[in-house]
């Protein structure tokens, strides 16, 4: 069985000490390749760097989080343009709005949203999407390019079904993540899953964030791995009522097409 994590936080400090075992224990537990979220031109830079020494092994995003959008200049884009061309490089992202904190001005969000939109456009890679709390503004931005972007994956989806619906009639692909573990926040998601073409599902720990609240054995730590996908893939599956390895099989064939790796 094969399973690539389609977002890891790998250059977050938490992983500073052990940055290489971690790499390997994922590879021991069948998940590999990672894809390394880039959330910031410094840590797009980083996360490139890093991909770069494990060919095949990593990849990594080249992207804004809304968080971060106040600091994005016309400058920061040119430079995510150079990151791109970097064979490790599969996708612009993370990107989109995030209205639930606000970190930078909405306005500022959404701006630097489009312009990785149309960098996107340009280089001809996938989006790697964030949304939180932002659906109208975010959802009305991508059916403006819609026709221009390559391909999109709404990044760790813990929405309403009417949101789903929208962003599959957007022709997104859905990553999921250990929310689907999670009987408070999640509790909706085991019926939303099963609206998702099979041909459109990923997976990711979106590491070391969101560890899934139900493994029977959690580090002492409290971080999220890689190696803990393969239980958010077992839930995955009894909520489908399909054969782990099928699916597994599946979602690991979607990522490799969606990303091009």
């Amino acid at each position: 069985m094969k399973i690539i994590d389609i977002g890891i936080n790998l250059m977050h400090r938490s992983f500073n000490e052990d940055r290489e075992a971690v790499v390997q224990s994922a590879i021991e537990s069948g998940v590999s390749p990672l894809i390394i979220t880039g959330t910031s031109e410094r840590s797009s830079v980083l996360a490139a760097k890093y991909a770069s020494s494990y060919p095949g092994k990593l990849y990594s995003t080249a992207g804004i989080h809304p968080h971060d959008a106040k600091s994005c200049t016309t400058d920061t884009i040119k430079n995510l343009k150079i990151l791109t061309r970097k064979s490790c490089v599969v996708a612009i992202g993370e990107c989109g709005l995030d209205y639930n904190r606000d970190f930078s001005p909405r306005e500022t969000q959404r701006n630097c949203f489009e312009a990785q939109i149309e960098l996107a456009c340009e280089t001809g890679l996938p989006l790697f999407l964030h949304e939180r709390d932002a659906f109208d503004d975010f959802y009305g931005i991508l059916e403006k390019h819609q026709n221009d972007i390559s391909n999109m994956v709404v990044h760790c989806f813990t929405g309403q079904k009417y949101q789903l619906e929208k962003y599959l009639e957007l022709g997104c692909h859905i990553g999921l993540t250990g929310w689907i573990c999670d009987e408070r926040r999640g509790k909706h998601l085991p019926d939303l899953v099963k609206i998702i073409p099979k041909d459109r599902l990923m997976i990711e720990t979106d590491a070391p964030f969101l560890i899934p609240r139900n493994l029977e054995k959690k580090p002492n730590n409290g971080r999220n791995e890689p190696q803990y996908l393969v239980h958010i893939l077992d839930e995955l599956a009894y909520y489908l009522d399909e054969d782990i390895d099928d699916l597994a099989d599946c979602i690991y064939m979607n990522t490799k097409r969606f990303f091009n790796i």
